[in-house]
C-alpha cells in the first residue's frame, strides 16, 4: 500500500502546485462581480432603538464626502464628511425608538464617482451600547389586589386580625396539649 500512496501523493502535488501558485499570485475579482467598492463600517453593528450609530467608509477616498441612507431602519438620510483627525468620511444617525428587531442594510453614496457602499445593522431589543437596561417598576394591575394596601388604617386592622388569629391558635393548641377539653 505504501508503494501506491507515495506516487499518488506526488502526482496530486504536481497537479495542484501550478493551480495554487496561479491562485495566490494573480489578483482575483470581487465575488459580486463589480469593482472593489469597499464597505460601510457601522459602529456599533448591533444596536438597540435609541442608539447612535457611526457610519464610515474608505470607498469615497481621502477627504471625500457622500450621503448615507438609513431609511431602511427608519432613520432617514445623513451626511458623510471627513471629521477632525480622520481622512475617511463618516456620519451619524440615531436608530429610532420605533425600530423593530432585525437586520437592516444601510447604504452610502460617494459624492465623487457615485460609488455605493453598504453595511448591515442588526437591531435588537436587548443589549445595547448607550444606556443600561431598564427594569420594570411598580405593581401589576391584575384585579386581585395586594397584601398591603395604601391605607394605614386597613393595614393596621389586617395586622391586628392576624395577631389575634395567631394568639387564639396558640392558646387552643396549648389547651389541647394539656388535655383540657374545649
Amino acid at each position: 500500500m505504501r508503494r501506491i500512496a507515495r506516487p499518488l501523493t506526488g502526482t496530486a502535488l504536481a497537479v495542484l502546485t501550478p493551480a495554487l501558485t496561479a491562485a495566490l499570485l494573480l489578483p482575483s475579482a470581487p465575488a459580486y462581480g463589480g469593482e472593489d467598492r469597499g464597505r460601510l463600517e457601522l459602529t456599533p453593528a448591533d444596536a438597540i432603538p435609541g442608539d447612535e450609530v457611526t457610519a464610515r467608509t474608505a470607498a469615497c477616498g481621502t477627504g471625500g464626502t457622500g450621503a448615507g441612507d438609513a431609511s431602511a431602519v427608519g432613520a432617514g438620510s445623513f451626511p458623510l464628511a471627513p471629521g477632525a483627525g480622520r481622512d475617511w468620511p463618516s456620519g451619524r444617525f440615531e436608530v429610532p425608538p420605533s425600530a423593530q428587531p432585525g437586520t437592516y442594510e444601510i447604504v452610502a453614496t460617494c459624492a465623487k464617482g457615485g460609488r455605493r457602499v453598504a453595511g448591515d445593522l442588526v437591531v435588537s431589543l436587548t443589549g445595547g451600547h448607550s444606556a443600561p437596561p431598564t427594569y420594570p417598576r411598580g405593581s401589576v394591575k391584575t384585579g386581585v389586589g395586594g397584601a398591603l394596601g395604601t391605607d394605614p388604617t386597613q393595614t393596621a386592622a389586617g395586622v391586628a386580625a392576624l395577631a389575634v388569629a395567631v394568639a387564639g391558635g396558640t392558646w387552643l393548641l396549648h389547651r389541647r396539649a394539656r388535655g383540657d377539653r374545649i
